[in-house]
């Protein structure tokens, strides 16, 4: 029923209809700006800070590899140390010249095999001493971004706390006024605030310019805008034009009701 209604305002009902409805989103709109970026910074310093904990999970991982490689090397030094033992027990006791000779042989590949060993070693602990160091690095970035998370989510509550009870409110005095306005103006009202990232779709025209492009409005159009008698839009922007006195004229009937209110009180 409220819709078949609509359809029988006059033209400069449906304007300011369409009017108050701006005022109410641009309200709305208010608040948005005011949470601005946090809910944005919010979600990519999460993001941020999963792609940081697993690094830091990598780096574990990599140290681990490095620090069973030197223990493995430091195996095979004493396992080396042990065999040179033993071919240094058996050289007391052999017989020839070639036996001897061949466990030197033995007591050199070994000797070699702990140079070899201890300079892997020395190359993974570099190396593990370098991914430490970025461990410690990434510690602090991920203990930083926290504390930068924990700060912004703190923000974005107070100022959720502070504007919920006031964006439910003008939401739902948005709903209520859309339920006056007939479907093909609020269609267009819709599409065109849609295509703005100001929102704004029903503008004044101001020192004779839309008040949203700022282009100049011809006098002409002007006149037909106070008329209103129809629905005008800018050539330039698309959007729905009013004439500024519309913002008086909603001033005084709002001051009325509320005289006629407190009179009825």
């Amino acid at each position: 029923m409220a819709k078949s209604k609509s359809k029988d305002l006059t033209v400069e009902q449906k304007l300011k209809g369409m009017f108050v409805l701006q005022q109410i989103d641009s309200k709305i709109d208010e608040i948005e700006v005011l949470k601005g970026e946090l809910p944005m910074e919010v979600n990519d310093l999460e993001d941020e800070i999963i792609g940081l904990r697993t690094r830091f999970t990598n780096l574990e991982g990599t140290i681990k590899k490095y620090q069973e490689e030197v223990a493995r090397y430091s195996s095979t030094e004493k396992e080396a140390d042990t065999l040179i033992l033993k071919y240094e027990s058996q050289q007391k006791e052999v017989s020839n010249n070639r036996e001897f000779e061949a466990l030197t042989k033995e007591i050199e590949l070994q000797r070699l095999e702990i140079q070899l060993a201890q300079k892997k070693s020395r190359g993974s602990k570099a190396l593990m001493a370098d991914k430490e160091t970025k461990l410690e690095e990434l510690k602090e970035k991920i203990e930083k971004k926290d504390k930068q998370l924990e700060e912004k989510k703190v923000e974005l509550e107070k100022i959720i706390k502070s504007t919920d009870k006031e964006e439910t409110s003008l939401k739902k005095k948005s709903e209520k006024q859309k339920k006056g306005i007939e479907d093909r103006l609020l269609n267009a009202y819709e599409k065109i605030r849609s295509a703005y990232r100001n929102g704004l779709a029903v503008v004044t025209v101001e020192r004779d310019s839309c008040g949203g492009c700022f282009n100049r409005i011809p006098p002409q159009t002007q006149l037909e805008l106070a008329q209103r008698k129809k629905v005008i839009v800018c050539e330039h922007c698309g959007r729905i034009l009013v004439d500024e006195n519309i913002m008086t004229d909603l001033a005084t009937l709002e001051q009325q009701a509320e005289e006629a209110a407190a009179t009825a009180k």
